[in-house]
């Protein structure tokens, strides 16, 4: 019976210049490696200007995995190249659900820019990570809207200090904190919970799942206690680059070590950008044979002017 991949197929006509290449790249990079390879790219660094696209992880995104992973060798393990920034958390749970399902731990993430927020916790799930001089994962503490819960929990905390020790405070802080809602402070903290669990799992069971209970245990708190931070790393939107990431403890691969491996990677990498720079692509999920899911700006109507009637005409 045929797949999503499969009818949609049926639809499309002749590859353009841009998927060639892209394919191209996926194969020898597949060959390579004898993996499979799976990229999952979002086009929000070149089209971030759009206003109610989703370029970052969603539920949606599961019926593009499912396609790309149907009908592969899982026995050939998966090599995941990510460019995302982040998501919803529940989205991210749930994709590593799903991968990990399907490919147990044998995962490797490839980074060749930028994974922040969700995506770092998709990297998390791996057995390791690749990463360049120019790669960056990101902190994952949950944002409530725009702002980190954490903060806000922070902020929470000082009010209740400040008010204790002076209550002419209160009218300083009665407006703020009256302007949440009735179990908001819960969500926030629930949220950082909720992002603990997923992470911690996830290095247990593969990256770490060789390590002893306490050694593990050791590691896995204190990279939580960085990147689930928003006090330790002060900002949502911070870079980490490969050589922090090691400090922290996660297994990071030098993409230098190997020449041939980092030009694939990066010639992969480029000719994704190029897809997004030249087509109304906002987002691809794709794997080495050809099959993606590949999600597009939608047309826009135009209506042709219709110029005013000559003057005494109606």
């Amino acid at each position: 019976m045929p797949d999503w991949y499969d009818l949609h197929a049926e639809l499309r006509g002749q590859e353009s210049h841009q998927d060639a290449l892209r394919r191209k790249s996926l194969r020898k990079l597949a060959h390579y490696t004898k993996r499979n390879v799976i990229i999952y790219y979002s086009g929000w660094l070149q089209k971030g200007n759009l206003q109610g696209v989703a370029f970052g992880i969603t539920d949606a995104d599961k019926n593009g995995f499912m396609t790309v992973v149907h009908k592969l060798d899982r026995a050939k393990g998966l090599d995941l190249v990510l460019h995302t920034p982040g998501g919803n958390m529940a989205a991210t749970e749930s994709l590593i659900h799903y991968l990990r399902s399907m490919f147990g731990s044998d995962i490797r993430a490839i980074v060749p820019q930028i994974a922040m927020s969700g995506g770092s916790m998709i990297a998390c799930a791996s057995k390791e990570i690749i990463m360049g001089a120019q790669s960056n994962i990101g902190p994952f503490d949950p944002q409530i809207g725009a702002t980190p819960s954490q903060a806000i929990l922070a902020d929470l905390k000082r009010a209740a200090e400040e008010m204790s020790a002076d209550q002419r405070m209160a009218y300083i802080w009665q407006p703020i904190i009256t302007k949440y809602d009735l179990g908001f402070f819960d969500q926030c903290e629930n949220a950082s919970k909720m992002a603990d669990e997923v992470v911690r799992k996830s290095l247990r069971e593969c990256m770490f799942v060789d390590d002893t209970d306490d050694d593990a245990k050791a590691k896995i708190d204190h990279i939580i206690k960085t990147l689930g931070s928003n006090a330790a790393t002060h900002m949502h939107a911070r870079h980490i680059h490969k050589e922090r990431a090691k400090e922290l403890g996660l297994k990071i691969t030098d993409m230098e070590k190997d020449n041939k491996l980092q030009d694939l990677i990066l010639t992969l990498h480029h000719s994704c950008i190029l897809t997004f720079e030249q087509t109304p692509a906002i987002k691809i999920i794709e794997n080495h044979e050809g099959r993606c899911h590949i999600g597009v700006i939608a047309p826009q109507m135009v209506f042709p002017s219709i110029p005013p009637p000559p003057s005494g005409q109606f």
